[in-house]
């Protein structure tokens, strides 16, 4: 999955904010650990402020969410 599209899926999830798309966040941001490394699954979660919508905090291991 490249960044651009990572973004806009979690944009799509960010416009409802419930606890599904806190988990389907999760599951997008551990694909782009496995693809892209931690560092651009924190640098979404600074961009998009996901701390202060989901708490989910940069540092945090994505990776093994959905499998």
């Amino acid at each position: 999955m490249t960044l651009d599209h990572a973004r806009a899926l979690i944009r799509t999830q960010l416009q409802f904010g419930g606890g599904y798309n806190r988990h389907a966040v999760r599951l997008i941001l551990g694909e782009i650990q496995r693809e892209h490394g931690r560092g651009a699954a924190d640098d979404l979660i600074r961009e998009l402020d996901l701390e202060t919508t989901f708490g989910l905090q940069p540092g945090r291991d994505f990776s093994g969410t959905g499998r």
